[in-house]
């Protein structure tokens, strides 16, 4: 009698994700460049603290997408919670400084927080390979250019993305880490 053999397909997990994350009611909460620099602030501390590497984003009036490797010992709900809730508390207090009416569009009625500045349950998506990585970074720099937004003629002159480092090799944030020395 013939003995079975059983294959396992094995994949090991990249720990490269697509993320999305989406201001509460897609309000255009990150049309301010002080917004968008608290966001590029946080990816720096995240990166200089070996807890992510980034290897795309853009920054969007109401919402990011970034394509992050998240680094070993950490796990992707604990960069989550600590980004989103520090980028939240930090542009809540700026449109409390700047005495905005965001203000009452975000006031919610929760247990755990007056004010709410993300959308819950983000976007995660595991990109495993090369091909799916590519698909996503080329989403991430054309986002600018769709004909709903028009931020940018060209994706490279739209300066909260990443998509002049991937055209030039330049890195204006410091944080960027280029696809191809992780995959």
């Amino acid at each position: 009698m013939a003995k079975k053999i059983f294959m396992i397909s094995y994949r090991k997990k990249s720990d490269v994700y697509f993320f999305t994350a989406t201001n509460l009611n897609w309000l255009k909460l990150l049309d301010n460049n002080d917004h968008k620099n608290i966001i590029l602030n946080s990816l720096l501390f995240l990166v200089e603290n070996k807890r992510v590497v980034i290897l795309a984003f853009v920054i969007m009036p109401n919402h990011i997408h970034l394509i992050w490797k998240i680094e070993n010992g950490h796990k992707k709900e604990e960069i989550q919670r600590d980004f989103l809730k520090f980028t939240a508390q930090q542009i809540k207090f700026n449109l409390v400084k700047i005495d905005s009416n965001f203000l009452d569009d975000i006031l919610v009625n929760a247990k755990d927080r007056r004010y709410q500045i993300w959308e819950r349950n983000p976007l995660w998506f595991e990109l495993d390979n090369t091909n799916t990585l590519l698909q996503k970074l080329n989403y991430i720099h054309k986002n600018p250019l769709h004909k709903k937004w028009f931020l940018s003629e060209l994706a490279e002159d739209y300066p909260f993305s990443s998509a002049n480092f991937y055209m030039t090799g330049k890195d204006d944030f410091g944080f960027l880490t280029h696809y191809e020395t992780i995959m």
